[in-house]
Formats: structure tokens, sequence, C-alpha cells
């Protein structure tokens, strides 16, 4: 492990601010992914704190939840009295409910958050400041039969650690760490092995805790690399996997079994690197994938094994006899989690990740992909991989403390799960369907023939894919990345268009003919391409072309666009005609003088506003309800066309023009 300490991150005094420090630590370790993924880990400090009266208070200083190690603030550290928490320390007894509630009633401040679990124990620990994470060598050598792990780490660190049995973090963790730090503690020890947890290190300041840290966990990596070096991941024997382009229809059946066991939709993540393509091929990979995740706080984000294979049912199955042999262990109500997987393997296709969202998918493959390195190694050369068994996963998995918040969890956006293709995405009405979309929940693929949609928006959710929607193959190679990274499509805006302004007699031959392509024939395509997967969508395919008031009122200037734009509609009253046993349903909105996008640059709409003997600003209003139509205003009415307000409407046309007397 590289030690990042840089003594210039912190102020030049040769006392710094101690909860400044541990910031400063805290965030050197979060921001190893090898060390804390997604939430995990934790740090503290204890440091006088001055009350309201100005009496200096001993105050622990301790991560509070909701926060990440690698980007953590002072606001994310809870100060607590100290005193009480090792009164609490001497109890005989303490639910979980009852210790969250007595740790929030310690806290000093009670605008911080409410402090981790782990608070007993780190107020225990007799050393001003600790160090905690979850490295991957740590579990690797933990998650071995239990004369291994114990050989192992004696040889690696002597007695310079406390090697403890795994328990639920909590009261019951502190008070096992209190009754066996007097029997393996001495005044030379450095840190603690929490067995298939992790590593906690001590020091006077949090400096001395983070080099501890670095010390330690480079043992560790030493041992290994002697003991059980890394594969050679990308070998030429490797069998390389099948493009997603060949399983398009297979990906989005498999994330609709998935969303159909979850009772929603799920996003679905397919990886298939070099790592990945050789994990798969093992002989001995259901084996391997069933043994268990590399620490119990990873079973909330990818249960307790993976599928292996694509038969959703048999898991779903088998999930509900893990349930049913385990529930007298819960503390509290089995509630909000479902039999559905949330990591595949598979030899065909791979590693897959799902989530409710693209993010917790992320979240899924990023703790596979740390997983399977591990599990490798161990079986490889170190004997076998052994994790806790399913009881203790079972209760991570339904720990009181995460059911609690699952049952407070406010309802998620309407469109959550769904994946939807907007066309167009860069500008204009297409972009802000794509911005509206993305902020109801859906993860969005936008395409464009801008570059720049790579850039609408950022985040897990989102990808922008510089398409020339009239070149087919690069529609269906922007449908294979929908697919790739996130299992199917439910929603399809089609928005992309191409306006050219001529009287009939001076229109071109190829104006018409890119008219055409643009606002008709790449949609066509594009129903031809996207159709299979909306027939699998989990919550039934939704459609909706953006097409213009110039269909029921044509204007003169636009005979390409407005013929493209009729024809276009008629191909989607077809598609609703012919979709319907699908349960894709197929609408059409009309907008109408919508000057905020690419389809009318400032000169155009001047020029049209003296035409019509107006002021630009009385131009925009010229409509019955003397309202400006804006794309937002018109991704607002796409988005409840693509929500279950409309789900028994298909084959609509849905005006948004602000009322214009030709049309009604």
């Amino acid at each position: 492990m590289e030690d990042r300490w840089d003594s210039n991150a912190l102020e030049t005094s040769s006392h710094p601010d101690p909860i400044a420090e541990c910031v400063y630590c805290s965030r050197l370790i979060g921001s190893d992914a090898s060390l804390v993924l997604h939430g995990g880990g934790n740090s503290s400090v204890k440091a006088p704190r001055p009350d309201v009266t100005g009496r200096h208070v001993d105050a622990l200083f301790v991560k509070g939840s909701g926060w990440d190690m690698g980007s953590i603030e002072v606001a994310g550290f809870t100060p607590l009295r100290l005193a009480r928490l090792h009164d609490l320390l001497e109890l005989d007894a303490l639910s979980d409910v009852d210790m969250m509630r007595e740790l929030s009633a310690a806290k000093l401040d009670p605008a911080f958050p409410a402090p981790s679990v782990e608070t007993l124990l780190h107020a225990y620990l007799p050393h001003r400041a600790v160090q905690h994470s979850h490295a991957d060598v740590i579990v690797n050598l933990t998650n071995l039969a239990a004369g291994a792990s114990a050989d192992a780490l004696g040889e690696i660190y002597g007695n310079d650690v406390v090697v403890v049995p795994y328990v639920m973090p909590g009261f019951d963790l502190a008070r096992l760490v209190r009754a066996t730090w007097p029997e393996q503690a001495h005044p030379a020890t450095v840190g603690m092995v929490l067995m298939n947890h992790g590593l906690f290190t001590f020091g006077d300041t949090s400096e001395e805790a983070y080099r501890r840290h670095v010390d330690l966990i480079t043992r560790a990596e030493q041992w290994l690399d002697r003991h059980a070096p890394q594969p050679e991941f990308g070998l030429a024997e490797t069998p390389p996997l099948p493009a997603t382009s060949t399983l398009l229809t297979d990906l989005a059946e498999l994330r609709r079994a998935i969303s159909e066991v979850a009772g929603t939709p799920m996003v679905m993540a397919r990886h298939t690197g070099a790592a990945v393509a050789r994990f798969v091929s093992r002989p001995d990979v259901a084996s391997l994938a069933d043994r268990g995740p590399l620490t119990p706080d990873h079973v909330i984000r990818t249960k307790r094994a993976p599928m292996v294979g694509t038969d959703v049912v048999a898991y779903a199955a088998d999930y509900h006899n893990y349930v049913d042999a385990h529930r007298d262990r819960a503390r509290t109500p089995v509630v909000g989690l479902d039999p559905a997987p949330r990591v595949v393997v598979d030899r065909r296709l791979g590693m897959l990740a799902i989530g409710r969202t693209a993010k917790d998918a992320g979240i899924a493959a990023d703790i596979y992909h740390h997983t399977i390195p591990v599990l490798e190694r161990a079986e490889d050369h170190l004997g076998g991989y052994v994790a806790l068994s399913a009881g203790h996963l079972w209760d991570m998995e339904y720990w009181v403390l995460e059911q609690a918040k699952l049952a407070l969890a406010s309802a998620p956006p309407e469109l959550t799960g769904m994946v939807a293709l907007v066309t167009g995405a860069a500008s204009g009405i297409g972009r802000a369907c794509a911005l509206e979309l993305l902020a109801r929940g859906a993860a969005v693929v936008g395409l464009d023939l801008a570059e720049s949609v790579i850039a609408v928006a950022s985040g897990p959710g989102w990808l922008g894919v510089p398409t020339d929607v009239t070149d087919p193959s690069a529609q269906r190679a922007a449908l294979a990345a929908a697919v790739e990274h996130f299992g199917g499509i439910d929603i399809v805006v089609a928005s992309a268009a191409f306006f050219a302004t001529a009287p009939i007699a001076e229109l071109t031959a190829d104006a018409w003919r890119t008219t055409m392509a643009v606002n008709l024939d790449a949609v066509a395509t594009l129903f031809t391409e996207v159709h299979p997967l909306l027939a699998r969508s989990p919550v039934g395919g939704r459609v909706v072309v953006i097409a213009s008031k110039n269909v029921p009122a044509p204007g003169k200037g636009a005979a390409a666009y407005s013929a493209s734009k009729a024809a276009l509609t008629q191909l989607c009253r077809v598609a609703a005609l012919e979709w319907a046993d699908d349960r894709i349903r197929v609408n059409v909105v009309h907008p109408d003088a919508v000057f905020d996008t690419g389809l009318w640059s400032p000169e155009l709409l001047a020029e049209r506003a003296a035409e019509a003997g107006l002021t630009v600003d009385a131009y925009k209003l010229r409509n019955l309800l003397h309202t400006e139509v804006t794309s937002k205003l018109v991704a607002g009415v796409v988005r409840s066309l693509c929500s279950d307000t409309f789900a028994a409407t298909t084959g609509a046309q849905v005006p948004i023009d602000g009322g214009n007397d030709r049309v009604i």
C-alpha cells in the first residue's frame, strides 16, 4: 500500500487540528477502492469540544452515517460525549434500536448525522485516533479455513495485532473486543483484525493510525505476493465473450425475468473484461461463486451469492428456501428485500450487475470486481475460500438497522428502474426530454449527431452516444451500448429532426431527401430494431414521437418538414395498432412554436415575427392561451405519456401549442 501522506495538505503547525487530520486520513483511505468501497470503513478521533457554557467536554468524533470516507468533511464527524459512551459499555445487553437511540442522545450537537454503528467500539479502544478499512488483502487472509487464516495472520503480524472473531457491528462487537482486549493487547499493539471484516489501526494521532494502516496492509500484500501471486488476466487461453450485439434480446429477456421476480423494473449492466472472462470460464465457478461475499457488509448490495447461469426462477426458489431456513433468527419482521439476484455470473454473458438504479448496479459491480481476485487467490493458492456461514450473512441482510432504513426510505421517482432511449438529445426538445426522464429516475441513453451529447448529463444513469440516426449500423451499435449499460429499453423518445425552409418551387432534392432521412426513415429503422427490446420490457414499452403542429396545420415553406412529420405520424399510428399485443403503447406529440430549439435561429425568429407584424416577444405568445411553449414544457408532457398516468393510452396525438385555431 502506498503511503500518500502529504504534510502540506494540513496546516503547517506542529499540532494540526485533530479533526482536520482525521478528515484527511479518512479521505486517504476512502479514496482507495481496494480499502473501502461505497460507504464502508470508519474512523474516529477523541478530542475535547467546548459546550455552550464554554466548558470543554471529552468527545469522540466518529464518522457519521451516510458519509463516504473518500469525500468526508468535518461536518461528517459526529461529536458525542465520551463519558456517556463508556457508561453504555457497562451494560450487559443493548438492542440495536436502543443503542442508536442512546447514541443519538449522546450527541453534543443534534445537527450532526447519526453516528456509526461502530461508535461504541471506537469509544472503547484506548487510543486517541482510529482508522478502519475493509482492505481486500485483509479479507483475503481472513476468509480462509480457520487454521489457515490463523497461521497466515500469525506469520505476518506476530502479536502486533489483536485478532477478533466476526461479530456484527454494534454493541455486541464492542463488548466482545472489550472482553478480548486484555488477553491479547499490550503496549505495542498497533492494530486489530476483525475476521471476515477488516482492519483497525490506532495511534495518538490520525497520522500515526494511518501510517500503521499502511504498514500492516503492506505486510499483508507482500506475504500474499509471495504465497498467492495474482493471476495473470487476459491470457490467450481465456475464451472471448460474445459481443452484446449478438445478445440483445437474450439480455433484455433476462432483465425482464429478473425484474418480474424483483417486483419492479431493474437496471442491469454487463461486464466482460479479461478478469470476468477468466472467472466465468472456471470449471468451479458455480461452487466458488456460492461461497459468499468478502465481508457481511457486502451482502446488502450483492445478496449472499450471485446467480450462476440464467435460471431466475431457480435462484428465486433457492432464495426463498434460504429465507425460510433462517427466518427465526430475524430480530425484526422480514420486509423490503426481494428474491432477485444482484450479481449474475454466466459463461456466455460474463458478469451482470443489477440494481434498482444504475448507481445501485454500479455499486454491485464494483464490489464483485473486487471479489473475483480474492476468491481466485484464496481458492488457487491458500487452501480454499471460506466465507461466513449463511446464518451470519442472513443476520446482516436482515439487520434491524438496515430494515429500519428500508422502512423509512421515501418512494423512488416514478420512472426508477426504467431505461429510456432519446434521439436528438444534445439540444432542444430532445435534450429537455432526456433530462426530464433522468430527473424522474430513468436511466437514459441519449443519441445525437453532435459529440456534445456525451456531456448533456453526468452520473451512472446517463449514457450519451454520438450517433448518426440515418445510419442503420450506427443505430444498432447505439442500441447495443444501451443494453450493455442498462440491460434493455423501456422508453423511446424520437426527437431528432431536420428542418429545411424553402417554397416547393425552390425545394432541392437533397433538402427533401435529408429531411425524410432524418425525420422519417431513421425512425422507421429505429422502430424495426428496437421493437424486440420494447416487447421484452418488464413494464411494457412506451414510445413517444415528437411530430409537429405542421401535421394538422402545415405552413408555407415547410413542405418537406410537414410531409415527413405527417408520414411519421402515420407510421406511429400503424405501430400503435401492431404493437398493442406486445404491451407497447405509441403516442405522438405535436409541438408548435418551441423557439428554444436548434430549428429556430434568432434570425429566423426575427424574420417570422416581422412577417407577422409583431415583436419577437409577441410572436412567441401568438397562441390562443398567450403562453410560451418551451422545450421543458414539451418534455413534461412527454414524461407524463411515458408514465403510468397514460397506461391506457396509445395512438394518441397530443398538441402542445398553446391552442391553435387552425388545429382546433
